[in-house]
């Protein structure tokens, strides 16, 4: 069949398209399985032999044939092809007893569909698709991908055809109405043109021929007196030798409209199996089925999948009471536009660094804060961070610049805040703070939360806003 290695390269592509549904593993399993069994058989693996295993394995669903609607559009040239044919000679060979039909008119118009069975199989080569637009009407639906390539060959196959039947329609024409009628041809043309010239140019287009049917081969004495004038004058006074012409007509008809159609239309019927084969072989299926085939699969038996599993995020750290600290410094814009309950009132003073602040005022912060903590029987800090943002290494260069700065019993406790002031952040987010800390080994460096105030910092808290009051 001509269209069997184009099949070939859609089932592959259809399976190829059902086994994205499958792991890759049952697929390496199969595929190997294949490929042994193949080595056992003494069989070379093809993609026939493979479509064929994993059909057995599982039957396809039947789907709609995509070179239906091909066949389709091919009949329609077809039958297109004979009507034209059929009219284009009636109009070629019209006589009404007049004026003869001018064999330069005919030569003509075979010369014109030459040049279209040429054009027909070089876009067919270069890719064109100059009958795109027919078949976005014809084609309601999107061809499959892997028939793109092949389409510009596909749809010469069906010009060459309807090209075919519009020759032999044609020919067949010329041969009823040389029995019907008594056809009446010469020659003529605006140039000076002399009869040895035009003679010479005949003999050269019947020269196939010239041994094969000696009648079909065109004579000097006739070519003189079948030459005929728009004066009238026919210049021969014999018109038994004016239908002596119809053998050279079916023979350069024959030759130069249906044989190269012909030929090319068996051409372009084994260009697309090439151009399959081409594709089915760089199909991106088929090299990773190659890769399958050729590896060898191991199980090890453990069907556990730990994609979905996340990693380990549990620390030794652990949370420290909030203490009541003199400075609260809210990081990079955390705690707004409101802080918890636990870290409104008790400070002395409320900073903001870190985020889009510059890098003097972050020192600005630090000498401000030391200030405050100088004079502080138990300096504290708390620095107030968004629980969901990790730590940053400029939170630590932070750090490490206030612990030069700052006496060198401060406590600096981190408190990591949610989303909602008065929720607590999730566990997995306070451990990314706890492993953050551990990082310093500096113990006066700890991670406290907003509700895990001690009793003691309850207490001086409310003295404080006692005393403020």
């Amino acid at each position: 069949m001509p269209d069997s290695a184009i099949r070939r390269l859609l089932e592959f592509d259809s399976q190829v398209q059902r086994d994205s549904d499958q792991s890759q593993a049952f697929l390496h399993r199969r595929d190997r399985r294949f490929a042994l069994n193949c080595h056992d058989k003494g069989q070379l693996p093809s993609p026939d032999l493979w479509l064929e295993h994993v059909h057995r394995l599982r039957t396809p669903l039947p789907t709609e044939d995509p070179l239906r609607r091909w066949r389709h559009l091919t009949a329609g040239f077809a039958i297109a092809g004979l009507i034209t044919g059929v009219m284009a000679m009636l109009g070629l060979l019209f006589y009404d007893g007049g004026n003869r039909i001018n064999l330069t008119v005919i030569l003509a118009f075979v010369l014109l569909q030459c040049l279209l069975a040429v054009i027909t199989t070089v876009q067919a080569f270069a890719g064109w698709q100059p009958w795109r637009w027919l078949l976005r009407k014809l084609f309601r639906t999107r061809p499959p991908d892997v028939l793109r390539p092949l389409q510009p060959m596909l749809m010469a196959r069906a010009a060459h055809t309807g090209g075919l039947m519009f020759g032999l329609a044609g020919l067949l024409t010329l041969l009823v109405l040389v029995v019907v009628q008594d056809l009446a041809f010469g020659w003529s043309t605006t140039l000076e043109a002399g009869s040895d010239s035009y003679y010479q140019l005949l003999a050269a287009l019947a020269k196939p021929w010239q041994n094969l049917w000696p009648a079909a081969f065109p004579d000097r004495d006739l070519v003189e007196a079948t030459r005929f004038y728009r004066s009238g004058s026919d210049g021969s006074g014999n018109p038994a030798l004016w239908g002596q012409w119809w053998p050279f007509v079916a023979m350069v008809w024959s030759t130069y409209v249906i044989l190269p159609r012909l030929v090319l239309l068996a051409l372009a019927t084994i260009h697309p199996g090439i151009r399959a084969r081409r594709e089915l072989a760089r199909h991106p299926g088929m090299i990773a089925l190659q890769y399958r085939m050729e590896t060898p699969a191991l199980d090890t038996g453990n069907l556990h999948n730990d994609a979905a599993d996340q990693p380990d995020t549990s620390t030794n750290g652990q949370l420290h009471p909030l203490p009541g600290g003199q400075v609260l410094i809210r990081w990079a814009g955390a705690g707004e536009p409101e802080l918890p309950d636990a870290l409104t009132v008790g400070y002395q003073d409320v900073l903001a660094a870190g985020g889009n602040a510059s890098l003097e005022h972050d020192d600005h912060v630090i000498q401000k804060a030391g200030q405050l903590l100088a004079g502080a029987a138990e300096p504290a800090v708390v620095i107030v961070t968004r629980s969901w943002e990790p730590p940053t290494g400029e939170l630590a260069d932070f750090l490490h610049g206030a612990r030069k700065s700052w006496p060198p019993t401060t406590l600096v406790a981190l408190v990591p805040v949610a989303a909602e002031p008065d929720q607590p952040p999730p566990e997995h987010q306070l451990n990314q703070w706890l492993r953050f800390v551990d990082r310093f080994a500096d113990s006066r460096i700890v991670v406290s939360a907003p509700d895990m105030a001690s009793p003691e910092a309850r207490i001086h808290r409310a003295l404080q806003d006692g005393y403020q009051s």
